[in-house]
């Protein structure tokens, strides 16, 4: 770590921990660990298998995403299935150890260059991916502010007052979906790339605009849905009103840098869910971090021994470690082609 930024974003992360751990243990006080284990062992079977499929359909959204950014560089020889194990490897270790200690890029790099892309290429696909990630965050927080303005009072006394305001919530809400009307709209036209500063929209081709427009929500709902799932009939104020709060926990925890966001996703649910009972809560969490974090690392960690053994294998026998790949268009939302070259020159991977 050679600039001061590397240090302090780790420090904010374990930071974000510290205190959020704190806070959250003030909201639990009361709470035994017997009572979280009876509302969990009274989650029904049938619930747990949606729980399930919930998952499934998170990660095939982000293996979607993967699949979305090969088409955008023409990229068409790699199968599904490698794209599918790919992304769940890389989402999987990310979500865990947290961005700023792991890149998920360092695991598609490995995995895409014995494909045959270059390190721009993986630099762009890397980029778009965040890219239709953040698209489906700002599409369904739009669309929650709009329709539930009221969502953010929950949080009260955690927030400004200025951003718990249903009136400002509406217009945040019509703004961001404004944004992606945008998107939407400079796709169709072919408009000029939107420069903001250091930052440099290039609307892509409206196929990937259409995929991405549908790709990028499936995520954060199926996400929310394992939590849904995973609370009690009685009480729950329903999946849109889970949503909301799961959109407010998860942008928290992206924003304080917490590893996996512990600490920072549940204290955010708990307070904004006052309505259920706090063992309920906890014990639907538990599920959301067993389905979502730790039952994905575990397997991810297999799959990348097994893809490393695998490569040393080849290489031993000597069999080409490098598939060819087409040239393809170095353009994503965020990234200029030409600063992508020039870093890629100047720090090889």
């Amino acid at each position: 770590m050679k600039k001061i930024s590397d240090f302090i974003w780790p420090i904010i992360g374990l930071a974000a921990v510290i205190v959020s751990g704190y806070l959250l243990y003030r909201e639990l006080a009361g709470i035994s660990l017997a009572e979280i284990k009876s509302s969990f062992s009274e989650i029904p079977v049938h619930r747990f298998l949606l729980a399930g499929v919930a998952t499934l359909v998170a990660y095939a959204a982000l293996a979607w995403y993967d699949r979305i950014a090969l088409l955008h560089l023409g990229v068409r020889h790699i199968s599904w299935f490698f794209v599918s194990v790919c992304s769940f490897t890389t989402y999987a270790l990310s979500h865990n150890i947290g961005a700023s200690v792991f890149s998920g890029a360092v695991v598609r790099y490995r995995a895409y260059t014995a494909k045959g892309l270059s390190a721009a290429q993986v630099a762009v696909l890397v980029a778009l991916c965040s890219f239709t990630f953040g698209l489906g965050t700002i599409l369904l927080g739009g669309f929650v502010l709009v329709a539930l303005p009221d969502t953010l009072t929950r949080l009260n006394g955690y927030l400004p007052s200025m951003l718990t305001d249903p009136a400002t919530a509406r217009i945040l809400g019509a703004a961001l979906l404004g944004f992606v009307a945008l998107y939407v709209i400079g796709s169709l036209l072919r408009l000029k790339p939107l420069t903001i500063r250091t930052f440099k929209l290039e609307y892509p081709r409206p196929q990937i605009m259409v995929r991405q427009i549908i790709a990028a929500p499936l995520e954060l709902l199926g996400a929310a849905g394992i939590i849904y799932f995973a609370l009690p009939e009685a009480g729950n104020p329903g999946f849109l009103v889970v949503l909301a709060v799961f959109l407010a926990s998860f942008s928290a925890a992206l924003v304080s840098n917490a590893p996996g966001g512990l600490g920072v996703f549940e204290l955010v649910f708990v307070v904004a869910m006052p309505d259920v009972a706090r063992p309920s809560i906890i014990a639907a969490l538990l599920v959301f971090r067993l389905f979502y974090f730790w039952l994905p690392f575990l397997i991810s960690v297999v799959v990348v021994l097994l893809y490393e053994r695998n490569r040393l294998a080849r290489a031993i026998k000597g069999e080409p470690a490098v598939e060819s790949a087409p040239a393809a268009p170095l353009t994503a939302p965020g990234l200029d082609p030409k600063a992508i070259d020039a870093r890629v020159r100047k720090h090889p991977v």
